[in-house]
């Protein structure tokens, strides 16, 4: 039986072309809660920091692309350089960040994270790869594929652009 909210699902995608005003909000509804319930259990844990997600984001990609100068983490990232400079300065006290003066140019701070980072960044990413693997395990092959090329259509080019260039290395 094909579910009203999303056409398609359980039959043929052939309905997904024709979606109307109803079924577009259902979807941006359902987008809204599943980021709450993606992003619960990181929120649980950063409150024992007195973090907030800008601080998990910055952790995550500092993480994924260790050495990663400031502005390379702006553009990532969308925020000011005083909202990022207000976070990183928290991290680099706090223990988790450490920034080290760039070889080539001098002006340049490359971030990595400290053991202590890693093992903050270890613990917020179990959590999401937990509840990712159990809605990928539930939905299927062809939900995760067509899961992954709805959010890469939703990305702005740039930003799919930088997605599809990062390696495949966690």
């Amino acid at each position: 039986m094909q579910d009203r909210a999303f056409p398609g699902k359980g039959g043929g995608g052939e309905n997904l072309l024709f979606l109307t005003d109803d079924q577009l909000r259902k979807g941006i509804e359902a987008m809204f809660f599943a980021y709450r319930g993606f992003t619960a259990d990181p929120d649980r844990i950063l409150e024992n920091y007195a973090y907030g997600r800008a601080h998990h984001r910055a952790i995550h990609f500092i993480n994924r692309s260790p050495g990663t100068t400031v502005n390379n983490l702006l553009d990532i990232l969308g925020v000011t350089k005083q909202s990022l400079n207000r976070v990183l300065r928290t991290l680099i006290n706090d223990g988790l960040v450490e920034s080290r003066v760039g070889t080539r140019d001098k002006r340049e701070r490359h971030l990595y994270l400290t053991e202590k980072g890693r093992a903050l960044e270890h613990e917020l990413s179990d959590a999401q790869r937990a509840r990712m693997r159990a809605a990928f395990r539930a939905a299927g092959p062809e939900a995760v594929q067509g899961f992954r090329k709805v959010l890469e259509e939703i990305m702005d080019p740039r930003m799919r652009e930088f997605l599809n260039s990062m390696t495949d290395g966690g």
